[in-house]
């Protein structure tokens, strides 16, 4: 084989490398602002495919204008500036969304996430040219087209391959996001270059260097300083710390707290309050498990091992390096707390215990996991659940929507006979279902007892405690259209907003 067509398989393979790894690059570019749901992942393979599209279309022209290895590798290189480019200029789209996103601004919100989108769509236009161009170049003789065809299409698909998996396997959690686009353009120009003359050495040296630049933090963070983040396999995560030294946990999008630590407190004044009296509904003494599917930095397992050190609490956080940071720095202990690194629904199934309460509070906002949302998923709750026990799942929502807490109702009432909810904040409601009575009554007679701190929290609940909304569809494994209620649910809030 000559050095001409091994250059240009070369380039194949790195360009299928960069397309799928850009792709996934691209969804976790987003995450941190938008989530890391199926619509935003819908969105971004859309692009991806539409954007290659064009380019095979595209290429095919081009490769016809300019059939010779400088002007494929010419294409190359600018996908690879282009590319690079991609994590440094979204930036100031991604502010304008989440701003808009804050003020739910639904227009703006989705005019700057198409934006983002067509930022990321320009480089792989440009990589979908050469797949027609590497064709073109490659063909001497039309008895060896579909030969060569297969070949570098074969060589391609192995490149999206081994892109896919050290995108997502090796580059995001070791590296980041910036820097994976900036390897795959690293990566792009080193394979350009060779056919480009020596003047063009000087990109690879200059994406190498961009590469080496310290990482700033991907959001500001109001009044607090970043103190800790991280690109975990499942998302971007970091503390803020505030002047007065409580800190926050922020996951993604980074305008929910998913834990909080106040130095010297263990109360927070949040709905992770509710959550500790929230077994008296049903009960006058103590729990003597908990199950915390979502238990992130650890706020409200910290809490119950102080407040009831008798208890036994299992704290379940698919993503380890939230148990960790929460050792670290939010003082993650109890007497009798069990970590897991598992996710919620698969660490029931496995378990051979009961508890007697079970917390659910696993959102990746605005969006819960679908499958902790369905009728089977509440029926294994209930399974277990210890003779009298309570589920509290904290329900997310856009202020003054109820849509996505009708339906977790009428999910639950499937289940139990019991259901109750506590709105404790403009946007999040506790509901809590059992097989026994759930009353503000008895938790109003179990509140004295309650230990001292807690007893505001107690009568503040069950002044709030009433029967569950009517109104929701029943969800299963097989129709639980979360995203769509969620996003309906923003979508009409702004509508509101703007009468």
């Amino acid at each position: 084989m000559s050095v001409f067509r091994r250059r240009i398989e070369a380039l194949a393979a790195v360009v299928g490398a960069a397309s799928l790894g850009a792709e996934i690059a691209a969804a976790r570019l987003l995450a941190p602002w938008f989530g890391a749901s199926t619509i935003v992942w819908a969105n971004t393979i859309a692009t991806v495919l539409v954007a290659l599209s064009v380019g095979y279309w595209f290429g095919g022209r081009l490769a016809d204008r300019d059939p010779t290895l400088r002007g494929l590798s010419r294409i190359v290189l600018a996908a690879a500036v282009l590319l690079a480019a991609v994590p440094f200029v979204a930036a100031p789209f991604l502010r304008v969304s989440v701003a808009a996103l804050d003020a739910v601004e639904a227009g703006a919100f989705v005019g700057s996430l198409l934006a983002v989108l067509v930022l990321v769509a320009l480089p792989v236009l440009l990589l979908g040219t050469v797949a027609p161009y590497a064709v073109r170049l490659s063909v001497a003789d039309v008895d060896e087209a579909g030969r060569v065809t297969g070949r570098l299409y074969a060589i391609s698909t192995m490149g999206s391959l081994a892109g896919t998996f050290a995108s997502a396997l090796l580059l995001i959690p070791l590296v980041g996001t910036r820097r994976t686009f900036l390897l795959f353009a690293l990566a792009l120009a080193v394979a350009a270059v060779p056919a480009m003359g020596r003047r063009f050495v000087l990109a690879p040296v200059a994406l190498a260097a961009l590469v080496l630049l310290p990482l700033g933090t991907v959001k500001a963070a109001g009044g607090g300083r970043v103190i800790w983040e991280k690109e975990t396999p499942y998302q971007y995560a970091r503390v803020v710390q505030e002047p007065d030294g409580t800190r926050r946990l922020e996951l993604n999008e980074g305008e929910a707290i998913h834990s909080l630590y106040r130095p010297g407190s263990y109360l927070t004044g949040n709905y992770w309050d509710e959550m500790l009296v929230a077994p008296f509904a049903a009960r006058v003494t103590p729990p003597r498990s908990v199950a915390i599917l979502g238990n992130a930095a650890g706020t409200t397992a910290r809490a119950f091992g102080h407040f009831f050190p008798s208890t036994r609490v299992d704290g379940v956080e698919i993503d380890g390096a939230l148990t960790d940071v929460g050792r670290r720095l939010f003082d993650l202990r109890g007497p009798r707390l069990h970590v897991h690194t598992a996710d919620a629904r698969p660490f029931l199934r496995r378990a051979d215990r009961r508890w007697d309460l079970i917390v659910v509070d696993a959102y990746r906002q605005p969006y819960i996991p679908f499958y902790l949302t369905t009728r089977e998923f509440f029926t294994l709750v209930a399974e277990h659940l210890a003779p009298g026990g309570v589920v509290a799942i904290n329900v997310g929502h856009p202020e003054r929507s109820d849509a996505l807490e009708k339906v977790l109702t009428a999910t639950m009432r499937a289940v139990f006979t019991s259901v109750v909810r506590d709105p404790s904040q403009d946007v999040n409601t506790v509901l809590l279902g059992s097989d026994v009575p759930l009353s503000a009554r008895t938790l109003r007679a179990a509140a004295p007892a309650l230990p001292v701190a807690l007893r505001p929290a107690g009568r503040a609940t069950a002044a709030r405690l009433a029967p569950g909304l009517r109104g929701g569809d029943v969800y299963t494994d097989d129709h639980a259209p979360v995203e769509w209620l969620i996003d309906e649910s923003i979508v009409k809030v702004a509508a509101e907003g703007h009468r």
